[in-house]
């Protein structure tokens, strides 16, 4: 019955994310439904002060606040002052825009780099969708191709397997197995080649099959929300990408030296260096601060929900049946910890919440069995997107909201280079996992 209440709590949070309910609203739902079938004290499993959704709530937020703030922070500059724009226009100038392959490439490798350098996805998909936009409409490039190259940009490499990349994917781990964020570099680089190879082959097959079937730039509605417009002076390239180096020299020579907290200070830095260098290019600074905390709160309180609810299934009488089968699967342990963070982004539809239950869940056991803490943290993260380009996942929905495609024409392209890059860059990084760690 307990095992069963799980599997009912499950289904309820992937029907309702696909039915469009907010996970801060489903998290506690399905906690309740568990709760209830797995017969566990009601009020103090869900607001209780030791363990409870409530605790697995806050200490997600205690934990990682300080990083949600200040990358939403250095968004903000980053986006506010043009130096985004910059940086695109920068590598436009470099691909060219008269050929659609090229066009497809710069938009992988701005999204890629902007990615990398800790700006958030949502910031990223404002930069990219007006820029690419007239470029496809220019060239009669079927609009639902964008999806190839912003995803392959986001959603793979540079969220989970690039040593120092600050996304909260690969700060989590370091909180439960005491790694640093350039973990297993051999494993983090070995898989991001692979899914830069997978993920630009595919991208040039379905341009060429959509050229083929003579498919053309075509939108079906109108985008939500109001045009976005270019800015016209911007700061130069150097200037634009000088808080992202900066960022990435601090986090690599921090980890290095084993410096705790890294990432905040590399963050901190780097705000700290846009408020100075673009105070010319800002139209207010306490409009940019005030935008990046308030942004800062709607995805921690996403991510932490879906940890929340991790927690409370961790507690349930049901859940040992379920431990027991993970921990059970034969084969090197690093089989085992792949497939649970692989099902747990799944069903949360969030690499970030999937990991940080995976790693609530199954940190201590998987430490405890003497497995290498830098492959559980590199491998842990990579398997947890690998299936998080479902149709309730935040960023897809995301993206079809900005760009006025659907589920209808533009989620199997969403689906195969959010899985297939991933899955085989997954399985490269388990290889090496199991005969060089």
């Amino acid at each position: 019955m307990g095992t069963l209440g799980i599997i009912l709590a499950i289904a309820v949070i992937v029907f309702m994310s696909m039915k469009g309910f907010s996970i801060i609203f489903i998290a506690p739902v399905a906690s309740i439904i568990v709760i209830l079938t797995n017969g566990m004290d009601f009020f103090p499993s869900l607001i209780g002060t030791e363990a409870s959704f409530m605790t697995g709530l806050t200490v997600f937020i205690v934990n990682f606040f300080a990083i949600f703030l200040l990358g939403a922070i250095l968004a903000q500059y980053i986006e506010k002052s043009g130096a985004a724009q910059s940086i695109a226009q920068k590598v436009l100038s470099i691909t060219g825009t008269e050929k659609p392959f090229a066009v497809l490439i710069a938009i992988f490798l701005i999204s890629a780099i902007l990615t990398y350098g800790g700006i958030s996805l949502f910031v990223v998909l404002f930069v990219v969708i007006p820029l690419a936009k007239p470029l496809f409409q220019q060239l009669n490039i079927a609009w639902n191709l964008i999806v190839i190259p912003v995803f392959l940009g986001i959603g793979t490499f540079t969220m989970t397997m690039l040593p120092g990349t600050p996304s909260i994917q690969n700060v989590v781990p370091t909180k439960y197995l005491g790694t640093t964020l350039t973990a297993a570099p051999l494993i983090g680089i070995t898989a991001t080649i692979v899914a830069i190879v997978v993920g630009v082959w595919y991208m040039h097959y379905a341009l060429k099959k959509s050229l083929v079937k003579k498919e053309v730039f075509k939108v079906d509605k109108e985008e939500n929300g109001k045009e976005i417009q270019l800015k016209e002076k911007t700061p130069s390239f150097f200037l634009s990408i000088l808080p992202i180096l900066v960022l990435m020299v601090i986090i690599f020579v921090g980890s290095a030296m084993k410096v705790e907290n890294i990432v905040l200070v590399g963050l901190g830095a780097a705000v700290i260096i846009s408020a100075i260098i673009f105070h010319k290019y800002i139209p207010s600074h306490k409009e940019a601060l005030t935008l990046g905390a308030n942004g800062s709160v709607m995805p921690i309180f996403f991510t932490s929900a879906s940890v929340a609810f991790g927690v409370v299934i961790t507690m349930a009488p049901g859940f040992k049946a379920i431990s027991d089968f993970i921990l059970s699967i034969p084969g090197n342990p690093l089989i085992s910890l792949t497939i649970a963070s692989s099902a747990l982004g799944a069903i949360t539809g969030s690499a970030s919440g999937g990991l940080g239950i995976a790693m609530e869940a199954f940190a201590d056991s998987y430490l405890a069995m003497g497995v290498n803490p830098d492959a559980m943290h590199r491998i842990s993260a990579i398997a947890s997107a690998v299936f998080t380009g479902l149709p309730h996942s935040g960023a897809v929905l995301s993206l079809f909201a900005l760009t006025g495609l659907t589920h209808k024409n533009g989620f199997k392209y969403a689906f195969i280079i959010m899985t297939v890059p991933n899955l085989l860059a997954l399985i490269a990084a388990l290889i090496i996992g199991i005969y060089f760690y």
